[in-house]
C-alpha cells in the first residue's frame, strides 16, 4: 500500500497544532507529535526540517486558514471583528498558540507582515476615501480591532486558558461578541460634522 504523503502531512500538522497550543514551542515533543499524528518522527524533519519549522508551518497553515474563514473586509470592520470572534469560539486553541508564539518568538514572520500590510493598505484606503474615521493610524485601528476581537480569548480565565472560562454560555458569549462588534463600530464610523 503506497503510503499517501498529503495526508501523512495534515495528520503531523494537526498534531503539531495540538502540541503547539498546549506546550508551546519549548514544551512540545516531537515524539508527542509523532505518536499522535501516527507517523514516524523522522517524517517531521523530512517533511518540515527541526521543530521551529514545524511549527512556523503551524502557524502558516493557521494564517491561510483565518484568512479562508475570516475574509477581511476594510468597510465591515466591525462585522470582520465579530467573524475573528466567532472564528476564536470555534477554535479557542488557536488563540494559545498565537500567545505561545508571541512569548516565544516575539515579532512577525514575513508571511504575518504580508497579511497585515494588505489589510492595512484596505484600511489607509478606507480612511481616504471617508469610509472609515481617519482620526487613528490605520496599523493602531487594525491592531485595535484585532485585539478588540482576541479580548476575551486572552483574557486570564477566558476560554483559551480553560477552566472556569472555558464553554462560556451562549448568552455570555453573544454578550461579548456584540461589545466587541459595537466597540469597533463607534471606533471606525466615520465622523459627521
Amino acid at each position: 500500500m503506497a503510503r499517501d504523503s498529503h495526508a501523512t502531512k495534515a495528520r503531523l500538522l494537526d498534531a503539531a497544532f495540538s502540541e503547539f497550543a498546549a506546550y508551546g514551542i519549548a514544551g512540545a515533543r516531537v515524539d508527542r507529535i509523532a505518536e499522535t499524528a501516527q507517523a514516524n518522527k523522522r517524517l517531521i524533519y523530512v517533511y518540515y526540517g527541526n521543530k521551529e519549522q514545524l511549527f512556523d508551518a503551524v502557524l502558516q497553515r493557521a494564517l491561510e486558514t483565518g484568512s479562508e474563514v475570516v475574509p477581511f473586509d476594510a468597510d465591515d470592520l466591525p462585522g470582520y471583528a465579530g467573524a475573528v470572534f466567532d472564528h476564536l469560539v470555534e477554535r479557542p486553541e488557536l488563540m494559545r498558540l498565537v500567545l505561545w508564539k508571541q512569548l516565544e518568538r516575539p515579532g512577525s514572520t514575513g508571511a504575518e507582515a504580508e497579511s497585515y500590510a494588505g489589510k492595512i493598505a484596505a484600511v489607509r484606503q478606507a480612511q481616504e476615501t471617508g469610509r472609515i474615521d481617519p482620526g487613528i493610524d490605520p496599523v493602531d485601528l487594525l491592531t485595535l480591532v484585532i485585539g478588540l476581537s482576541q479580548a476575551w480569548f486572552a483574557a486570564v480565565g477566558g476560554p483559551a486558558a480553560g477552566g472556569e472560562g472555558a464553554g462560556w454560555a451562549a448568552g455570555r458569549l453573544a454578550d461579548h461578541r456584540a461589545a466587541v462588534v459595537e466597540s469597533v463600530r463607534r471606533i471606525t464610523a466615520p465622523r459627521t460634522a
